[in-house]
């Protein structure tokens, strides 16, 4: 009966228990196949985030190329350049594709003319003969693109002229296009930026721009930051036709569609990782659930995380600025609103104060672009150090920052936190082992009583600033009303000086300079007038200023030169002599300008004068010199005006090959009865002598200012005196000699008598 018994048991138990072990068997294979194609799709979603991220951190690292483009393809000087073409390739090289390679790695460039012909084939490493037609093929879209976007970028203004105004993606400056091409079989990032100009935004036609193609190779290095930007480990570059078995890839093309590069790199593959824990406890189905439950849920908090963290990262670097890691100014004006919307309640002032600093201009121009960036870092690390709590600072443009302040209590605590902010830079600031005494200026605006509005304020403050850096920089200025009205009036004079100059509207006067040894008229200055049809006559101290700050001055400049080169035909043995302003004398088209000017009026350049101050030397020594060596191979002739006025007077007769010497009319007035001035103005004339320099001395208003002067031996002699400015036709009888006062001829004949 047992063994019966035992039969039915296992009977029961087989017809029982074998379709319960069927079932778990075949759930148990159900779920692992289940399990199995999950980890497949699981491993095939990780490798297409992991290529977005790639493809993502790819175009950041182009993004920064032709950000890095800038500074080199944004600039008066590059345009005027690459506009004359192979003249100035050297010049090009030099402080542009050196520049770029030396500054940011870009190992290789093209500079590319208007005609599409190779000014510039820079490689770091003097290999010159890798532009190939396969790369330039490869390059051609991009390059149309970006020509086609600059001529589009033109605007054409009632003068008939057009106005260069581009849009610009995002925080860029530049028009570019990017991608990778390879040459020599190599990889390399590219980036195509019209060479477009900064300042010089007016032209008579459109045409297309010159171009700089940069290229940084995709090397270790480079491929480390990839890794770094998308947290993806040991990424391979390998030749296209390539591929590696295990690991994910992306294949990267030129512009043209063809192959560049194959990256490699070892997927996570968090499905079979997840598998492969499972397999061994496969025995035990709960506790297997129970496990991929907590991989499966650790895998979507990762991925959650690392999709965050990626997000979070390009929200920051859309907001701020990559160099100082401030809020840029998009982000800027966007805390200012939310602060001023909230201001209400905090029934206080806020002030929005834009922060400019004084001449780093000078700085980049000296000691480089490097400088100047820790110039930049170090200042925004004292202004941070203190900015309040409450307040906001951000970089708005290249060395201009802004500042919020908020729950103000009242004017004077904002004046405080505005000394504390001057007080931040009294300490010098040390670059590569030079201490830079860096100042800055500020100009302020106040909610509610200066406006309520974001875009008010800013336009306010900036008014403000305008007014802080006119009165003396390393200053503040709170915004008035009659700031406001101040610029609008600058703002109309510009206009209107420009359809003046446009419409021949304004004049000259000359003004004569009489010879000491001969008694007669031997040279003329030029000075310009502007008699206006509604407000009468306007000062050159008024609008010459106002020229200079809109980028009118060399237009006005060119107007001045031709209408005195015109002229100076009516006195065929007369010097003309011209003033010319610094900002013009510095442009890099000013040689060209003055040669064109004098062909078309046949003057010789033996005629001409020209007169410049101090200030033209104001951080470009050597440039400022080649110009007057090419002046004078020329054949025209420097004078130095206002001499003694500046503090380095006699460091520029010694380096800087002048021909005249004017004395600044602040020595002559006293000249008469003081035995100082005398004394000084002996000292001068004899300096002058000693160098063989003709010494002018300007301003002689009496008798015994003209009697000591002659007496002691200035050649020229010029001032109300011997004659007031006038047009053309009032002083050329008096350089014929028919008008000239009884009292310079008496005194030129007592002279030659002696």
């Amino acid at each position: 009966m047992e063994p019966a018994s035992s039969a039915r048991s296992g009977k029961i138990a087989n017809t029982i228990i074998m379709p319960v072990i069927g079932i778990v068997a075949l759930a148990v294979v159900f779920v692992f196949a289940i399990l199995v194609w999950s980890s497949r799709l699981t491993d095939e979603a990780a490798v297409t985030s992991e290529r977005n991220l790639l493809q993502e951190a790819i175009q950041l690292q182009l993004d920064q190329i032709a950000k890095q483009q800038e500074g080199a393809a944004v600039w008066d000087d590059a345009f005027f350049r690459a506009e004359r073409g192979i003249e100035n390739r050297d010049w090009l090289r030099h402080h542009v594709s050196a520049w770029l390679a030396e500054g940011y790695g870009h190992s290789r460039s093209l500079i590319l003319g208007s005609k599409r012909d190779i000014l510039v084939a820079f490689d770091r490493s003097g290999d010159g003969n890798w532009a190939s037609e396969h790369l330039l093929n490869a390059l051609k879209g991009p390059i149309a693109r970006v020509r086609a976007r600059y001529i589009n970028s033109f605007v054409r203004t009632p003068s008939g002229t057009y106005k260069f105004q581009p849009v610009y993606r995002n925080f860029h400056h530049s028009l570019f296009e990017t991608g990778l091409v390879r040459i020599d079989a190599a990889p390399y990032y590219f980036s195509v930026t019209a060479i477009a100009p900064d300042l010089h935004t007016i032209g008579a036609e459109r045409e297309p721009p010159s171009v700089i193609v940069s290229f940084v190779p995709i090397n270790s290095l480079a491929l480390g930051r990839l890794s770094e930007m998308a947290g993806l480990s040991s990424i391979a570059a390998t030749q296209p036709s390539n591929s590696r078995h295990g690991m994910a890839d992306l294949m990267l093309r030129d512009p043209n569609n063809q192959p560049v590069v194959r990256l490699n790199w070892v997927s996570k593959s968090p499905g079979s990782e997840m598998l492969n824990r499972i397999l061994p406890v496969m025995v035990i189905l709960a506790l297997a659930v129970a496990v991929l439950t907590g991989v499966l849920l650790n895998y979507a908090r990762s991925s959650t995380r690392k999709l965050a963290s990626s997000e979070a990262k390009a929200v920051y670097a859309a907001q701020h600025d990559s160099l100082t890691g401030l809020p840029n100014r998009d982000y800027f004006t966007g805390l200012l609103t939310q602060t001023l919307a909230h201001a209400y309640d905090d029934k206080g002032l806020t002030a929005v104060v834009y922060i400019d600093l004084d001449h780093f201009k000078d700085i980049n121009d000296t000691l480089g672009h490097a400088a100047g960036d820790e110039v930049l870092r170090a200042v925004t690390a004292r202004l941070r150090s203190v900015v309040p709590p409450t307040g906001t600072l951000a970089r708005i443009s290249g060395d201009e920052f802004a500042m919020v302040l908020s729950q103000c209590s009242s004017r004077a605590l904002i004046e405080y936190q505005l000394s504390r902010v001057q007080d931040e830079l009294i300490r010098p600031v040390k670059v590569a082992g030079t201490e830079l005494f860096v100042s800055l200026s500020m100009g302020a605006a106040i909610s509610p009583q200066d406006g309520t509005g974001a875009g008010e304020l800013l336009r306010k403050a900036d008014i403000a600033l305008y007014d802080a850096k006119a009165n003396g920089r390393g200053r503040w200025s709170f915004f008035d009303p009659s700031m406001e009205e101040y610029v609008q009036t600058r703002d109309n004079i510009a206009r209107e000086l420009r359809r003046a100059i446009d419409n021949d509207a304004l004049a000259v006067a000359y003004q004569p300079q009489l010879s000491s040894k001969t008694g007669k008229i031997t040279a003329i200055e030029t000075l310009v007038r502007w008699n206006h049809p509604e407000r009468g006559p306007i000062s050159p101290a008024s609008f010459v200023p106002i020229a200079e700050e809109t980028g009118l001055i060399n237009d006005l400049g060119l107007w001045v030169l031709r209408r005195a080169c015109r002229d100076a035909h009516l006195w065929p043995d007369v010097m003309i002599s011209v003033n010319i302003s610094p900002t013009q004398f510095r442009h890099p088209r000013f040689i060209d300008q003055l040669i064109e000017t004098l062909a078309s009026f046949d003057l010789p350049p033996s005629r001409l004068e020209i007169e410049v101050t101090e200030s033209v030397f104001a951080g470009k020594d050597m440039a400022v010199l080649n110009v007057m060596k090419r002046l004078r191979e020329l054949g025209i002739k420097i004078a130095l005006d206002d001499f003694g006025s500046g503090y380095s007077s006699l460091s520029y007769l010694r380096r800087f090959p002048f021909d005249i010497l004017k004395i600044d009319r602040d020595f002559i007035l006293p000249a008469g009865d003081c035995p100082q001035a005398q004394a000084i103005l002996r000292t001068i004339i004899d300096l002058g002598e000693a160098l063989g320099m003709t010494v002018v001395a300007e301003g002689i208003e009496t008798p015994e200012q003209m009697e000591f002067l002659t007496s002691i031996g200035c050649e020229r002699l010029q001032g109300y005196y011997i004659s007031r400015p006038g047009p053309a036709n009032e002083i050329a009888p008096v350089i014929a000699g028919s008008l000239i006062d009884s009292r310079v001829k008496i005194a030129a004949s007592q002279l030659r008598a002696s």
